[in-house]
């Protein structure tokens, strides 16, 4: 079977201010919906309809969706906007955080423009699905969020003085957005705390590759950060990969500590550059069609050690490079466990220019491991207190001032000890002549 992932996205639920957004393609909805058009009962049917056709649980959740249509359809809606309030309330129904409903304004500013910017507070959230908190999966690099302190697993209590409770993700995104350079205040519990952070909202650019060599005792190393999977992200990793092997480095470390994810296809490109043999990832959808993406043979960069960094931002896209590389055995992962999303969602764009997500398919690590909502397990773990927390930020991170990458160097240089060795173990004895 051809594998296409075009459409496929793996990130949690909202970016604000964008997302990594391709546009599904190919779908085929019944002819009723359009006994609707041009009503405002034509989002819900349409809705209702790629769910129906698409999603990844048959049964729905145990949700008779067949009769979910009914309800609405029947209802009369006097506008667009209680039309687009009843298809966020069918939708609520399959209990899928990861499925939702975007109305035109909230799909547009999902989408990445040419410039490679997005405007907002940098932050991608998502909704628990037992206790419906609004939780911080990660703040981008270098976003308003992240340089004000906001972490992955903050829960948000308030926007604004506005409590969240009882709120879906998309009232919530509405509430953090707005015009660049305006301010929003963020109430958050952490742990034991309540905090709350001012954000002046902002034009973020996304590189999501930064790079350097750093020395070790076994030599330099190159470091290579990844922030997020998008359309730029393989590009730039290869740049990156072939600049620090120019250079002769003895190994790299790659980190993916608050990566929230991105695009399924990047994800797989730059695991690629990392082995040329072995599976990458599995998708299984509704009909237990089961497709597998694999290396290709002469497809990868180096061969030199690896150690891949991750902790509980780490998510979806950046868990399945994590798990392909560690099932492999082509890398050692040091950190924390990873987020725990093992689901895919293709994006649709509405005829009155809104858009849906939906879940289509869930993933498995190549050893056939489901990571959702369980995370995958470093090899090495190294907890940071709350102090140790605290003081890494953009320019600590990666330096002797973090103590994952100080560990994950430790790693890195057993390796290339142990590669050395190897190396001259199997090297022939050279002869002597007389």
């Amino acid at each position: 079977m051809v594998f296409s992932t075009r459409g496929l996205v793996l990130g949690a639920t909202a970016l604000l201010g964008a997302g990594a957004v391709v546009t599904g393609a190919g779908l085929h909805l019944s002819s009723s919906w359009a006994v609707f058009r041009d009503s405002p009962k034509e989002v819900i049917d349409q809705v209702w309809q790629v769910i129906n056709q698409e999603y990844v649980d048959g049964t729905f959740n145990g949700v008779d969706w067949r009769a979910v249509r009914t309800q609405y359809l029947n209802r009369n809606y006097a506008s667009t906007d209680e039309a687009y309030t009843a298809v966020r309330e069918m939708v609520d129904k399959l209990g899928d955080p990861y499925t939702r409903f975007m109305d035109p304004g909230q799909f547009q500013s999902m989408r990445i423009d040419t410039s490679g910017e997005l405007t907002g507070v940098g932050i991608q959230i998502s909704q628990d699905e037992e206790t419906k908190k609004i939780t911080v999966i990660s703040p981008i690099e270098g976003s308003p969020a992240s340089d004000a302190g906001i972490r992955a697993q903050d829960i948000i209590l308030e926007v604004d003085g506005q409590s969240t409770e009882g709120m879906d993700i998309n009232q919530v995104v509405s509430l953090i957005r707005g015009p660049v350079n305006s301010n929003v205040v963020l109430t958050i519990s952490r742990g034991t705390q309540e905090l709350s952070y001012t954000l002046k909202r902002a034009r973020i650019e996304l590189h999501p590759v930064r790079f350097s060599q750093k020395s070790s005792p076994m030599g330099d190393i190159g470091y290579i950060r990844l922030t997020q999977f998008n359309s730029n992200a393989e590009t730039e990793m290869r740049n990156a990969i072939r600049e620090l092997d120019s250079q002769d480095v003895a190994g790299f470390i790659l980190d993916l500590r608050f990566n929230p994810g991105g695009l399924l296809d990047s994800s797989a490109k730059i695991a690629r550059m990392w082995m040329d043999h072995g599976d990458i990832v599995s998708t299984i959808d509704r009909q237990g069609v089961e497709v597998r993406m694999s290396a290709e043979r002469r497809g990868k960069l180096t061969d030199k050690p690896l150690v891949v960094l991750v902790d509980g931002g780490s998510a979806s896209a950046s868990e399945i490079l994590a798990g392909a590389l560690q099932d492999n055995n082509r890398a050692v992962l040091v950190g924390t466990k990873t987020f725990g999303k093992g689901l895919v969602q293709m994006v649709h764009p509405l005829r009155d220019g809104s858009g849906l997500a939906v879940t289509i398919a869930k993933y498995y690590t190549p050893s056939g491991r489901d990571i959702n909502k369980k995370g995958i397990e470093p090899d090495i773990t190294v907890e940071l207190t709350e102090e140790q927390q605290e003081k890494l930020t953009r320019d600590t991170v990666g330096t002797q001032e973090d103590p994952q990458y100080l560990r994950a160097l430790s790693a890195l240089n057993e390796q290339i000890t142990a590669q050395r060795s190897q190396i001259q173990s199997s090297a022939p004895e050279q002869g002597v002549s007389n």
